[in-house]
């Protein structure tokens, strides 16, 4: 793999050095079809000249809300090559939330699946920046139209009928390329602002970190409007010279014949995805794949089992949106370090402080500070929103919100986001370890623990579980498998099975509906002290 020098983390150049080094080579799969290098380049060249028609330049917000396919990464791929600006939109986003991102991020033009294009009708009062939108119809699928006339309504195919000729456009590796949301979990959806430096150094990071070479397949079912796909997917396969396949989202019917099929080498998995994987019964194909590893955030609790029964490696990272790859565990890591989340990449510097920015002890929980030792390597801030980049960033280091420890030999160990931290009767609670420990009950597929409203001030514990196709459990004997498992006063006193987690498109469990709802009707709910169940210490 080439080592891009920071003035060389420019899109356009990294794919060119692909183009050279191996044009013909697959780098897009989808059902069914391909796309070489070479393709790629030319088709991207295509767009970036069809959209500079629509009066895109260097600098240009260009939303994107568009599901997997190939289309979105050619996309990013076009906009870096005009210095334009990506903002990919979670295809989810409607009424208030989609007006949110097209205006927060100042978008002039947009481009997003025809079946997407009749939600801007009841949101145009709210977007007056917004001047075009550019429709992507598949094959037989009808055109959609808005409603109104609001702005001119284009076909992607329309694009393509351009030259194949690089843009003339100097891009610099400190440019904007994209600005990717957060989930908004705790508050409004911050537009990170990632450079080219930042996007090309996220995936140089990652395959160097798990060893992708140019005979790899990656996986990638997660949507690649997110960070995780992208940065972790996408570029790390790009600037290894890898192979992507890509799946419109996950389907447990399709993924092992995909991972099949195309010889898959490498994937990223979120936790409900790793647990439907593991819940299947075992059978004989459970080693008929090429894949040797997958990285999972977090590890699962049946790691050792699950690398045995499919002979896959696990790795694992912490990375955040907001800024990018903090640490890395490798295939080649320590075994007994499986429930860390890896060291530092040595682009960056990790603190674990107190409330006052102050650091603690290794083995003490803390939040998790970082800072780069390269520029341009991280998200420069949050787009629009100074005072909440200044509060993430203050005394020069960023805040990640995230609690969690260093062991003796740097390892980090994520204890809990700090928002999600349970204080109860004096004790600080991990609403992470409280579901790690549930997790390993064989009737348990998933669980979210959460604070709820205590009568004597601060928090109770309660938890919400989803049980595996065909198992039972009361709340109970979930109960007495906690007290046999962690300490006495992380003992969930709320229990409620539920047959689905509400959750983001990115897979985060949106633990906010659950305690506002948990909390509406909290009297109602199966509580272990009016079941006469007693814990000591």
């Amino acid at each position: 793999m080439k080592d891009y020098p920071i003035s060389d983390r420019v899109l356009a150049k990294v794919l060119a050095h692909n183009v050279q080094q191996h044009g013909d080579r697959v780098f897009i799969h989808f059902e069914g079809s391909s796309l070489t290098y070479r393709e790629v380049d030319a088709l991207s060249n295509r767009l970036a000249n069809g959209l500079a028609r629509y009066g895109v330049v260097k600098g240009t917000h260009v939303a994107l809300m568009i599901d997997n396919k190939p289309e979105i990464v050619l996309l990013y791929l076009a906009l870096g090559k005009l210095g334009a600006v990506s903002v990919p939109i979670n295809t989810a986003a409607k009424g208030e939330l989609l007006a949110y991102y097209l205006k927060q991020s100042d978008s002039k033009l947009l481009l997003a699946d025809a079946s997407l294009v009749e939600r801007l009708a009841v949101v145009s009062d709210r977007i007056p920046g917004l001047r075009a939108v550019i429709a992507i119809t598949e094959a037989n699928q009808d055109r959609h139209q808005p409603s109104a006339e609001l702005w001119p309504l284009e076909d992607y195919a329309t694009l393509l009928d351009s030259p194949d000729t690089p843009p003339c456009a100097n891009v610099h590796f400190s440019d904007l390329h994209s600005l990717i949301y957060t989930s908004g979990t705790t508050g409004p959806s911050k537009g990170n602002m990632s450079t080219h430096a930042h996007t090309v150094g996220c995936g140089i990071a990652l395959a160097k970190g798990f060893g992708y070479g140019a005979d790899d397949v990656l996986y990638v079912c997660l949507p690649i409007f997110h960070g995780n796909a992208w940065l972790c997917s996408v570029l790390p396969a790009l600037v290894a010279g890898a192979s992507i396949v890509i799946a419109r989202r996950f389907s447990a019917s399709g993924f092992w014949p995909d991972i099949r099929r195309y010889g898959v080498t490498q994937f990223n998995s979120l936790g409900a995805m790793t647990n439907f994987l593991w819940n299947q019964p075992p059978g004989p194909g459970d080693r008929d794949h090429k894949v040797r590893q997958v990285m999972v955030v977090p590890t699962p609790p049946y790691f050792h089992e699950f690398q045995e029964r499919f002979g896959i490696r696990f790795t694992s990272v912490y990375a955040l949106t907001d800024c990018g790859n903090v640490t890395v565990r490798g295939p080649d890591d320590r075994s007994d370090k499986w429930e860390s989340a890896g060291r530092p990449f040595d682009y960056c510097e990790i603190r674990i402080v107190d409330d006052d920015d102050l650091e603690v002890p290794r083995g003490q929980p803390g939040e998790i500070v970082i800072r780069p030792k390269e520029p341009w390597i991280f998200a420069q801030g949050y787009y629009n929103m100074p005072e909440a980049t200044a509060r993430a960033t203050r005394n020069l280091w960023f805040h990640t919100g995230d609690r969690a420890y260093l062991d003796a030999d740097g390892y980090l160990y994520f204890v809990d986001r700090k928002k999600d931290a349970i204080r109860r009767r004096g004790e600080n609670i991990s609403s992470f370890e409280v579901e790690q420990v549930i997790l390993k009950h064989p009737a348990v597929s998933e669980v979210a623990a959460f604070p709820v409203a205590s009568e004597h001030s601060e928090d109770e514990v309660m938890v919400s579980v989803v049980l595996r196709e065909g198992e039972s459990l009361t709340e109970a004997e979930l109960v007495h498998h906690c007290k046999d498992n962690m300490a006495y006063f992380m003992v969930p006193r709320y229990v409620e099975f539920i047959s689905a987690m509400p959750k983001t498109m990115t897979e985060k469990v949106e633990k906010y509906k659950l305690k506002v709802n948990a909390e509406s009707r909290l009297a109602n709910l199966w509580d272990r002290e009016k079941a006469g169940i007693v814990v000591k210490r």
